[in-house]
């Protein structure tokens, strides 16, 4: 490692960021945001899609002109953003350029020689586009010259290619090997998953952990062959290399050492942070309606599970003309309504199948008035979900939302009767935290990661007892004390959700990273 004396050159892998809104995806940002407020790191991303190769960026020391320069970068925005062939002539040189990359690829996992060689890409001529892509979903605008500060390295090579070639030694021999990227001159790289790759002599390897669930809970995953594979292999090639991991919870670090008791002395706990966005919110009930018919979800083409063919899902109740629709949202979700909230995107341990039937038994017992709103993209595995969320949307009790800004969704937080975080696996699970800090009320699923991560501000039930879920609900809207035990978990909640504070995370980072500048 380098002199104490001077900066940490910190690269991070940015890929996440490119691929989605929560969850990996805007912990990525946050932490990139945080990390580039420290004056003592030298920090700069790594661009690489997941399945697409990336073009362009600036390689070596090559004499280039300024003009040149610009359109190598300008080639990388291209490709980042779709195909970078102009005919089919380029698409024929693509292609490839794709195969000599995969044995390329695995010659330096097979041999282990030769490097991976990481591009330059400068953000300053591309601001808007870097701020827009990477940081703008997750990061107030206040954040934007800060994070613009650094700059880039290319990895040509997808990240999904680099994983198979490891995967296919495996197949073949003891164990999977990775090739190595020319991370020299470079003091740390932090990966965002298992990563399929080494780096150079004089780099640590640090792995941002998230979770195990691609390993021990899989039928849950989509696309279940590879990430299965590729998490399992990558982990244990990390692990044997020495790799640091950064794990978001203790119960996540568990999960881990459960699998590789060896790495506990290079085993950390860092929780993840909540965005900014997200603070005490007034209670603001004339909004709700406007927020839940501006994100509805319309029609969704899915697949028919055992089936070739597609079904049109139509989430979002028809009407007959647009007075009739401003009617009912307003009589549906006026000021006096009450609703349950979820948010989480659409798959199978997020559990939505649960609280569906539990919300039934209440609307049948107790309210026939409660709104269920439920807030996320279509995932993997869903069929049995929408179908069962369909009868109730015609009917007109149901929403199903994507693309809920921050401040609506804050405002949703707040205004629901009750979040609920039912899902039977998770690695931190931001939702609840982020109602919490919003000023909402939490009931969980009774699982080892919520407990560590909501304390005694959630109320916790069985997550395969629709029972148990009805019997916590009911103690929270319904009971005779539900108003004290409301005004509890919010005070409660406050106190816990600001353990994720930015500025109580930054410190722990910060240190971490110190200690490996010995």
């Amino acid at each position: 490692m380098q002199n104490s004396t001077k900066n940490l050159r910190v690269l991070m892998e940015m890929r996440p960021a490119l691929d989605g809104f929560y969850g990996i995806p805007q912990e990525t940002r946050l932490l990139y945001g945080v990390l580039s407020t420290l004056p003592e790191l030298e920090l700069s991303g790594l661009l690489q899609m997941s399945k697409r190769s990336v073009r362009g960026g600036v390689y070596g020391n090559a004499a280039l002109s300024e003009a040149e320069r610009v359109h190598r970068f300008a080639r990388v925005v291209v490709s980042l953003k779709g195909s970078s062939a102009l005919d089919w002539k380029g698409d024929v040189i693509e292609w490839l350029d794709d195969l000599w990359q995969t044995w390329r690829l695995r010659y330096a996992a097979w041999t282990g020689l030769g490097q991976i060689p990481l591009g330059h890409f400068e953000t300053r001529y591309f601001r808007d586009f870097i701020w827009q892509e990477l940081y703008g979903r997750s990061l107030p605008a206040a954040d934007r010259e800060q994070v613009l500060l650094g700059d880039y390295r290319v990895c040509g090579y997808p990240w999904r290619r680099m994983h198979l070639v490891g995967i296919e030694r495996a197949q073949v021999l003891s164990h999977s090997r990775y090739p190595v990227l020319d991370t020299r001159g470079l003091d740390v790289f932090v990966a965002q998953t298992p990563f399929p790759g080494r780096v150079s002599r004089g780099t640590a390897l640090v792995v941002h952990y998230h979770d195990a669930i691609p390993v021990l809970m899989p039928h849950t995953i989509s696309d279940r062959a590879f990430h299965q594979a590729s998490h399992f292999q990558a982990m244990a090639a990390n692990v044997r290399s020495g790799a640091r991991f950064v794990c978001v919870s203790e119960a996540t670090r568990r999960d881990l050492l459960s699998l590789f008791p060896e790495a506990e002395p290079l085993a950390h706990t860092i929780h993840n942070m909540l965005p900014t966005h997200y603070y005490p919110a007034e209670p603001a009930p004339e909004r709700v309606a406007d927020i839940v018919r501006r994100h509805l979800h319309g029609e969704f083409e899915g697949k028919i599970r055992g089936k070739a063919k597609l079904k049109v899902f139509r989430l979002a109740r028809a009407f007959g003309s647009e007075e009739e629709k401003t009617a009912f949202y307003a009589r549906a979700l006026g000021p006096d309504s009450r609703f349950v909230l979820m948010v989480s995107t659409i798959e199978p341990r997020k559990n939505h199948a649960r609280l569906v039937e539990a919300w039934e038994a209440l609307r049948g017992a107790a309210d026939p008035d409660l709104k269920l709103v439920l807030v996320g993209h279509i995932g993997w595995d869903y069929q049995t979900a929408l179908e069962g969320f369909l009868p109730w949307i015609e009917q007109g009790s149901l929403f199903l939302l994507h693309g809920v800004p921050a401040d609506a969704l804050r405002l949703l937080y707040r205004q629901a009767v009750v979040t609920v975080c039912p899902s039977v696996g998770e690695g931190f699970d931001f939702s609840g935290a982020e109602a919490m800090r919003c000023g909402g009320v939490v009931a969980a699923s009774d699982i080892p990661v919520h407990r560590e991560v909501y304390g005694d501000a959630a109320c916790y039930f069985d997550p395969y007892d629709t029972a148990s879920v009805v019997e916590t609900l009911r103690q929270i809207i319904y009971s005779p004390d539900a108003e004290s035990l409301q005004a509890r978990l919010r005070a409660e909640g406050a106190e816990q959700s600001a353990r994720y504070l930015p500025e109580r995370i930054l410190p722990q980072w910060e240190a971490f990273l110190r200690s490996l500048n010995g």
